[in-house]
C-alpha cells in the first residue's frame, strides 16, 4: 500500500500519514517506530515537550543502519515548546543533538501563546535555520487566523503547515479555508478523538459499508479532505490497522455523512492556552 504524498508550500514532500509519537516514552519508543517503519511510515511526529525526542532518534537511526529506510525518505518533525520560544535557536539544536540527526526535516512552533507574544519572533528565529543545511521546512502547530496573519506580516514566510487538533466532528471547516487560500497544509492531531467518536453512527455505518474499522474510516475522512494526520499509538496491530485507512476510498454521500458527526475541541484553545500566568 502507498501513502499519500502532499507537496508543502516550499516544494517538499509530506506523507499525509504519519506517526505521532504523544507521550511514547522510555523503552516502549524503539519498538513502535521501528515496526512504523518497517511497515512503511515514512512520516515520524514529535516534540521536545515529549520528552522522547531521544529515543525516536536512536530507533530512526537503528533503522536506517539496518538498511529499512534511508534518511531522504524520511520526514521528520519536532517542535518548539513555549517556554523556549524567547530561544529559539538554542532550543533548536537541542532537539538536534537529542535526536541526534543530521538535519530536521519540519520544525514547528508548538503553541502561539498570544498573552506573551513571542509567537512572531519565534517563528522569525526559526525561519533563519533554513539557511544552515540543518531544517528543511518552517511550520506552525495550534495557530489560528489571527496569529497567523500576525507571523505572515511580521516575516513574509507562509508556515509549510499548522498542526491543529482536528478529528471527525471538529474539523475547523473556517481554519482549513484559511489555509488552503494562504497554501498550507493542515495536519491533525488527535484525528482519531482518542476513540470518543468510534461509536458514532455516522461513523460505524461508513465502517459497515467498506468493511473498515471506524479508525480507517475517520483517517481516510480526513485525508480526503486533505490533511495530513498523525495517529498516535504504542499497538503494532493498530500501526496496521491505522495504515490501512489509505485503502478506504470513500465517495461524496460518505463524506456528507462524516460531515455530520456531531464533536467538540477536547484540549485547549490556542487563543487561551497556556494563559497568561503560565511563567
Amino acid at each position: 500500500m502507498s501513502i499519500p504524498v502532499t507537496t508543502l508550500n516550499d516544494g517538499s514532500d509530506l506523507p499525509l500519514l504519519g506517526l505521532g509519537t504523544y507521550k511514547l516514552t522510555g523503552e516502549e519508543v524503539g519498538p513502535v517506530v521501528r515496526t512504523a517503519i518497517e511497515l512503511g511510515y515514512r512520516h515520524i511526529d514529535t516534540a521536545s515537550l515529549y520528552g522522547n525526542e531521544a529515543e525516536v532518534g536512536k530507533a530512526i537511526n537503528d533503522a536506517i543502519t539496518a538498511g529499512d529506510v534511508t534518511r531522504e525518505e524520511l520526514v521528520v518533525t519536532t517542535k518548539l515548546w513555549n517556554d523556549d520560544q524567547h530561544r529559539a535557536g538554542e532550543a533548536f539544536q537541542e532537539s538536534l543533538q537529542r535526536l541526534g540527526l543530521e538535519f530536521i526535516d519540519i520544525y514547528l512552533v508548538h503553541w502561539p501563546w498570544p498573552q506573551r507574544g513571542l509567537y512572531a519572533q519565534a517563528f522569525e528565529s526559526i525561519v533563519k535555520l533554513q539557511g544552515t543545511g540543518q531544517l528543511r521546512s518552517v511550520g506552525v502547530a495550534n495557530f489560528y487566523e489571527a496569529v497567523l496573519d500576525d507571523i505572515l506580516d511580521t516575516t513574509g514566510v507562509v508556515p509549510v503547515l499548522n498542526q491543529i487538533e482536528l478529528h471527525a466532528g471538529f474539523t475547523q471547516p473556517e481554519l482549513r479555508t484559511y489555509h488552503a487560500e494562504k497554501g498550507i497544509v493542515t495536519e491533525a492531531w488527535a484525528p482519531l478523538a482518542r476513540g470518543a467518536s468510534f461509536t458514532a453512527p455516522e461513523i460505524v455505518a461508513v465502517a459497515d459499508k467498506h468493511g473498515a474499522t471506524p479508525a480507517q474510516v475517520v483517517l481516510a475522512y480526513l485525508m480526503a479532505l486533505g490533511c495530513s494526520v498523525i495517529p498516535k499509538t504504542a499497538n503494532p496491530q493498530r500501526l496496521v490497522e491505522n495504515l490501512g485507512a489509505v485503502d478506504v476510498v470513500l465517495d461524496r454521500d460518505d463524506i456528507a455523512t462524516l460531515d455530520s458527526v456531531a464533536g467538540h475541541r477536547m484540549s485547549g484553545d490556542p487563543r487561551e492556552f497556556p494563559g497568561s500566568d503560565a511563567l
